[in-house]
Order: structure tokens, then C-alpha cells, then sequence
């Protein structure tokens, strides 16, 4: 089918990107029209299904974000916080879905995304699973069900490849067992602890990183008080699960006006 919606998929290289591509081959929702990668990489000029290992598929590997944009309905990326902010600006020139799933943000990156959702639609999350935007959900409701004698520990496990720390999906939590409180997080955030610390302050909101082997993701929201302890758990154990709440992103984002979403906006979890 021609009228389906084209997703252009950046840094397709990666162990996401290539999940992503994957995701979009298999889909009857929406097609492959771009892969990204980044001038002088190999996969650049190659038909992305041979640079894959496979079948010649007709979508060759571009670095010319600009023309690829041109054919896109959406746009989904999972890079890096510069590559992003790059391609938020022409994916908004282009008037095309910008699904964003990079970690890493700072709030002037945020800002700078922000300015690009007033003439295009950008999805932004930490996580794109069903599962964690319920979790979160329910960290807030836990949150603000607890007083301060109950210790806030957000712990994350992945992979030992992964560069940032605490999580996206960490910072998720930790934003939204604060919004429980009704505190900012920044406050109250309590992380890379190491030495003689002192002990810990009342009402501090904690995270804890593990990074190792090929965990996909694990995340525990603990919440500790003196004789008992109360704790929310997500296990993700295939990747796919992130590429399809992208997916589902990208086509919700068809039908939306240009703004700043996120997943809880895509899956109706949005209690306003």
C-alpha cells in the first residue's frame, strides 16, 4: 500500500535502530522510506536490508538528514542528545512526526525541543513501553499516598554498553514519585553516591545504577519505611517492546496537532 505513512528511522546502525527498522518491515501500519547514519559510516550509500545481513529491501542508507526528512511522515529517534536536537529542527521543517525515545536531555536540549513541537509534533519519553508508563503512573500515586517516613530508591540495571546515568526511565520515576510529593525533583535528588556521605537526608528522592552483560532494562521503585517496605518492579526482556510503543507514537502522531507529547498523551494515561 502507497498511502501508508513513511518512517524515516535515524542512527540505524544501532542495536535500536536496527530494532526500529525491523519493527517498521514487519508493520501493515506504516513503511520504511529513510535510515540515517552519520557521514563516513559504512552502512552509508548501502541498501539498508544488505547492511543488515540480509535481502536488498530499496531503502538505502542516507546521511543527507534534509532529503530524507522530505519523504517522511515521522521520524524515529533514539540517538544522542546533539544528533537530536539537529533533528528536531528539520523534522519540524519538514512537518513530520518527530518520535523521540534518546535519553541523555539536558533542560536547555528540552527547551530547544520544545520551540521545534510549536510547528510540528514531537513525542518525547524516556520509555515507549506500555508497562514502565504505567509504573510510573502508579510511583505517583504511591508517592503521594506516603509520607516522608517512607525512603523514595529508584534502581536501574542495563546493559554494559549504555553511557548515561540514572536512566531515562529512572528520571521518569524519580519526576513522577516528586510530582506525587509535590516537590521538584532537583531538590530532593539524591545519586552517585560514594565515600562518607552522611546519612540520608528525610524526604530525598534516591536513584541507583547497575550496568552490566545485556540486561535490556529493569527498573524497582522502592519505597522504605521503619518495619515494612513497599516496592513497583518492571522487567523488560525484549527490545521489541520499546520499538513498538515507537511505532505507535509515529502513527498516533498523524492525526495530532503540533505540540509536546508524551507516551502517557499516546496510550491515554494522561488523568486531565
Amino acid at each position: 500500500m502507497t498511502d501508508l505513512p513513511g518512517i524515516v528511522i535515524t542512527g540505524g546502525s544501532g542495536r535500536m535502530g536496527q530494532m526500529l527498522i525491523g519493527a517498521v518491515q514487519a508493520s501493515d501500519t506504516c513503511k520504511l522510506v529513510g535510515v540515517l547514519e552519520r557521514t563516513g559510516h559504512d552502512w552509508v550509500g548501502q541498501d539498508v536490508g544488505v547492511a543488515m545481513g540480509g535481502a536488498a529491501v530499496g531503502v538505502i542508507v542516507s546521511d543527507d538528514a534534509v532529503a530524507t526528512f522530505a519523504k517522511a511522515q515521522a521520524v524515529i529517534d533514539f540517538t544522542a542528545p546533539a544528533a537530536t536536537i539537529g533533528f528536531a529542527e528539520l523534522a519540524a521543517q519538514a512537518r513530520a512526526v518527530h518520535v523521540i525515545g534518546t535519553t541523555g536531555l539536558t533542560e536547555d536540549d528540552i527547551a530547544k525541543l520544545d520551540a521545534a513541537a510549536r510547528h510540528a509534533v514531537i513525542v518525547r519519553a524516556g520509555n515507549m513501553s506500555l508497562g514502565v508508563n504505567l509504573l510510573v503512573q502508579l510511583t505517583k500515586k504511591v508517592a503521594a499516598a506516603l509520607d516522608e517516613d517512607f525512603d523514595i530508591e529508584v534502581i536501574e540495571a542495563h546493559h554494559h554498553h549504555k553511557v548515561d546515568a540514572p536512566s531515562g526511565t529512572a528520571l521518569m520515576l524519580g519526576e513522577a514519585a516528586a510530582e506525587g510529593r509535590g516537590v521538584s525533583l532537583k531538590d530532593v535528588s539524591d545519586s552517585g553516591r560514594d565515600g562518607i556521605t552522611g546519612a540520608r537526608q528525610r524526604g530525598d528522592i534516591g536513584f541507583s545504577a547497575i550496568r552490566g552483560g545485556d540486561i535490556v532494562g529493569e527498573h524497582d521503585v522502592l519505597f522504605a519505611a521503619a518495619g515494612e517496605r513497599i516496592k513497583l518492579t518492571h522487567i523488560a526482556t525484549d527490545r521489541t517492546i520499546f520499538a513498538r510503543g515507537a511505532l505507535k507514537a509515529a502513527i498516533w502522531g498523524q492525526t495530532q496537532k503540533p505540540g509536546a507529547y508524551d507516551m502517557f498523551d499516546v496510550l491515554g494515561l494522561n488523568e486531565e
